[in-house]
């Protein structure tokens, strides 16, 4: 297909993949009732904005790991950084496109200078240590559901298929750190053997060495950005448990916030292309309260909670896209 004709091909898909899911949220409210997800959202009141504010040391906390992940030489301010990651996460969850969008917007927000490379490569590094936590999380939570609930048969032969499936992704990481493989370069060199991409060639195989060579040349930068992503998910936690607390008018067990937090953090894994998972969040949180004990009208209000204020900072990162195509003009 011409060039020109691809990017009505990817509004076209975005359009209708945003229409299937306000349907599909539309139809699942009206099954379990609207009245009864309003009072809920009433009960969070002004607890609307400690939620945002979580959220948006979340954001800080990733913004912070990226920062730490650019090399001192080439790297901007805090606040450019977490500029960066709120346009990024807006045109994720706008878009069916997902990390396809929002990693290379956070990279021509942060870059430094005319070379693009080491801002890329700080972005590899940060959305896979972020991936690797994401993995964890949802395998502890996954081993904290099958041995804290009486679940089917079906259901525990599949969270252990999961939690297998996530070690051996991994011990697979693990290697590839270990022995860094110059895949993408060494294959492209191979195939494309004497024709004009060799400096396109050249550069995608030092942007490779610079992501797998990364433990070894800055090692003091690991424990840090481990951390960050560690005390993301912490806060994704205490996220749940604040808005259960102001929904049910009681303090919910933390366990239950982590195995909740854990359903989210597959959720958005699963479903990243559907543009802010209009329909799948309440579906899925729904079925997922359900198995908890709680009935899933607290999953779906719980999920609305969520799209609010997810709403609220794809609002930011959005004016801050603008501003940033304003500025350039």
């Amino acid at each position: 297909m011409p060039p020109d004709r691809q990017p009505s091909r990817l509004n076209l898909t975005g359009i209708v993949s945003a229409a299937l899911g306000i349907a599909l949220f539309v139809w699942y409210v009206r099954r379990i009732g609207a009245a009864e997800i309003w009072d809920g959202l009433r009960s969070v009141g002004w607890g609307f904005l400690p939620i945002i504010a979580v959220a948006g040391v979340r954001f800080a906390l990733r913004a912070w790991a990226l920062t730490i992940c650019l090399e001192p030489a080439s790297r901007p301010r805090f606040r450019t950084v977490f500029a960066g990651v709120l346009a990024g996460d807006a045109i994720g969850n706008l878009t069916p496109l997902g990390l396809i969008a929002s990693e290379p917007t956070k990279a021509a927000f942060i870059r430094s200078g005319g070379s693009i490379g080491p801002a890329i490569a700080a972005v590899a590094v940060e959305t896979l240590i972020y991936t690797l936590s994401v993995a964890g999380m949802i395998a502890a939570t996954t081993i904290a559901l099958v041995h804290s609930f009486d679940l089917s048969a079906e259901m525990r032969r599949a969270a252990w298929i999961a939690i297998a499936v996530i070690t051996s992704g991994f011990v697979a990481t693990a290697i590839l750190v270990w022995r860094q493989p110059v895949i993408v370069g060494r294959l492209l060199s191979t195939v494309a053997a004497g024709s004009r991409m060799q400096e396109v060639i050249a550069t995608l195989h030092d942007l490779e060495q610079q992501i797998f060579s990364f433990a070894s040349r800055r090692r003091d930068a690991i424990v840090p950005v481990v951390a960050a992503e560690i005390t993301f998910h912490i806060l994704g936690v205490l996220e749940i448990a604040l808005t259960l607390w102001l929904i049910l008018g009681a303090r919910p067990p933390l366990l239950t916030a982590f195995i909740l937090e854990g359903a989210n953090r597959l959720v958005q894994v699963v479903f990243k292309p559907v543009p802010l998972r209009a329909g799948v969040d309440e579906i899925t949180t729904g079925t997922f309260t359900r198995l908890l004990g709680y009935g899933v009208t607290l999953g779906a209000t719980m999920a609305i909670v969520r799209k609010v204020r997810t709403i609220f900072w794809v609002l930011m990162g959005t004016l801050l896209l603008v501003r940033r195509g304003v500025a350039r003009n």
